[in-house]
Formats: C-alpha cells, sequence, structure tokens
C-alpha cells in the first residue's frame, strides 16, 4: 500500500549546528527537510521548489525573519510560515502574525524545542489542509451552482419557445372560425399563454433565474397587450408605471396573469362608445408588500351586474389573487373601474 509522501518543509536559519539538529530530528517525525542559512537563500529555494511548510528565524545577518518573511508572502501561492522567535520577543511574534505568519514557536535550547516546533507544523499543515478543502468545496459549489442555474435557464428557453409555438396554434385556429365569440374565447387563452410565456422570457434572458424584475416584465406585457388590442379595433391607451420590485417566478406568473384578465376586460368594457386611457400600477407598500392597481374612467361596473362573458376571467383573477393570498378590490367609488390588490413580497 503507498504511503503518503512526508511533508516538504523548508528551514531558514542561519544556525547551521542546529539546521543539521532539525534535519535529524524532524526527519524521524515524518517531515522532509531541507534547511537554508539565509533569508535570501530561503527566499530562491522556495521561488524554485514546491513547499508544503516554511519555517523561519527572526535573527539572521543581512534579512532578518520578518524581512524574510515579506519576501515570501510575495511569491505565488506561498505555503504557511511557521516563526522562529526568542522568548522575551512577544511584540516579533506578533508582527510576523499580522505580517503573515501562520504561527510561531519560542526558540529555546532545550529538547522541547523540537516537540513544539513539529506540534506547530502538525497543526499548520492541517489547518492548511482544512483551508484548501474548503475552498475546493466551495468551488465546486460554485460550479455546481453555476450548472444548475444554466439548465434552469435553458428549461426557460424550451418553455418560452413552446408556449410560443402553442399561442401561433391558437391565434392559427381562431383565425380558421367564424363565430365571433369562439375567435374571441381564443384571443383571451392567446393572451393568457403570453403572459406566461413572458415571465419564462424574462428568465431565460437574465441573470436571476429565480426571481423577475417586474417592472420590465409588466413593462413589456402592456406592450404586448397594446399591439394585441390595437390589432383587433379597440380603443384604449395602455400606461404603466412600476417600481423596481423582484419576485419568485410563480408570484410574477399570478401576478402578470391578473394584469392580463383586467387590462383585457377594461379593454373590451370601459369605452364601448369611445377612446380612453387603461393605467397599470405596481408600487412598493410598505418594507414587505407592493400595490397592483388597474384603472380606467370608463363605464364602470354597474351595481349588481353580472360579469360579461364566460366568467372565466373573473374566476382565473380570483384563483390567481388566492395564490398570493391576497384579493382584487374594485373601488365602488371611482368614476370608471379600479382594481386593486396587495401581497407579500415573498
Amino acid at each position: 500500500m503507498n504511503q503518503a509522501a512526508p511533508p516538504r518543509v523548508l528551514y531558514i536559519d542561519d544556525d547551521a549546528g542546529l539546521g543539521r539538529l532539525a534535519v535529524r530530528t524532524l526527519t524521524r517525525r515524518g517531515f522532509a527537510l531541507t534547511v537554508a542559512e539565509r533569508g535570501a537563500e530561503g527566499v530562491a529555494l522556495a521561488a524554485e521548489h514546491p513547499f508544503d511548510l516554511i519555517a523561519v528565524d527572526h535573527y539572521m545577518p543581512e534579512m532578518d525573519g520578518l524581512e524574510t518573511l515579506s519576501r515570501l508572502r510575495a511569491l505565488p501561492s506561498p505555503p504557511p510560515i511557521v516563526y522562529v522567535t526568542g522568548s522575551e520577543e512577544g511584540r516579533i511574534a506578533i508582527a510576523a502574525l499580522k505580517a503573515g505568519a501562520a504561527d510561531y514557536v519560542v526558540k529555546s535550547t532545550g529538547p522541547d524545542f523540537f516537540d513544539l516546533l513539529a506540534s506547530a507544523f502538525d497543526q499548520v499543515l492541517a489547518r492548511a489542509a482544512l483551508e484548501r478543502d474548503k475552498a475546493a468545496a466551495e468551488e465546486q459549489l460554485r460550479a455546481s451552482n453555476a450548472r444548475l442555474a444554466a439548465l434552469l435557464s435553458e428549461v426557460n428557453h424550451r418553455v418560452a419557445n413552446s408556449l410560443q409555438l402553442v399561442s401561433s396554434m391558437v391565434s392559427m385556429q381562431a383565425s380558421a372560425l367564424d363565430d365571433p365569440a369562439a375567435q374571441a374565447a381564443l384571443g383571451d387563452t392567446q393572451r393568457r399563454i403570453a403572459a406566461i410565456a413572458q415571465v419564462h422570457r424574462r428568465l431565460y434572458t437574465s441573470d436571476n433565474v429565480e426571481q423577475v424584475d417586474m417592472a420590465e416584465y409588466l413593462g413589456a406585457l402592456v406592450e404586448d397587450l397594446g399591439g394585441a388590442w390595437s390589432g383587433t379595433g379597440t380603443r384604449c391607451l395602455l400606461s404603466i408605471s412600476a417600481d423596481p420590485i423582484r419576485l419568485a417566478t410563480d408570484r410574477a406568473v399570478s401576478l402578470g396573469v391578473i394584469v392580463t384578465e383586467l387590462v383585457s376586460n377594461a379593454c373590451k368594457y370601459a369605452y364601448p362608445a369611445a377612446s380612453g386611457e387603461v393605467r397599470i400600477s405596481l408600487q412598493r407598500d410598505g418594507a414587505q408588500h407592493f400595490r397592483l392597481t388597474v384603472e380606467d374612467d370608463g363605464v364602470g361596473i354597474p351595481p349588481g351586474a353580472a360579469p360579461h362573458g364566460t366568467g372565466l376571467g373573473t374566476r382565473l383573477i380570483r384563483a390567481m389573487a388566492k395564490s398570493l393570498q391576497s384579493a382584487v378590490d374594485y373601488d365602488r367609488g371611482h368614476g370608471g373601474v379600479r382594481a386593486t390588490l396587495r401581497a407579500a413580497l415573498a
């Protein structure tokens, strides 16, 4: 069975006798030691060869330990460094730690010095291994998230394309019919499909695949609705004002369907004999809520009047509002129709 290679340690100390003793002692403890007697020599070795750890003594001629430490830290991907200093020099140890040393050991002439040094090596190497594992795990997580985001974007792209194909089929079916009521019903269906497709289109063209920018989404949705209704000869002008609010995908779909139904109702029934404006507003309402308002200045809803058409639009509005844990309210004092919905952002 293959055994792991011993940790490669560079020991920088101008005391040649202590260096030889370090090689003998630390080799028996499972380290592969290389000794350098000058700071510059140690920096050169570290630049040319890979080491798992470096030990640096403070007192050395020409270049002391702190300067050596600084130059080692400036190398590309330097290994962890253990600083060796005297027993009465706590300020130097603190300076070394602030400069990037992973640990420090107090040098002594007794036999316990190498015990302390080996123990420090083991602890620093263990921490370095944990940091490498953590960095590798984080990188794997980032890569996994990027792959998932790309897959989700592709799914949204395919869903948007599929919904566009269904919408085109509905349009073709409507054009093949002679019954105006059936054509109108299929037109409503087409607009509902388009409202959902617009959400997925926003998702696959955005960096955020979990939330929808409602100002952009509703702006595009209202533009689509305006184009669709202008082709029917209906005279209504759509305008929108929206705060920069982001909602989760399912909540954006629900709100988009509600806007589609309310705007469609206004374009159908608000101005039977003239042209007029339909205003859509999405505003923050406190820190955790938003308020949607769709209003016109048309003929309004007479008290006790039955819903126009099949009532499917009304049922859809109620169902979508319920999914938002809310309901659409109608302002009976408004001259035309004013529908409002207040719901939580999340």
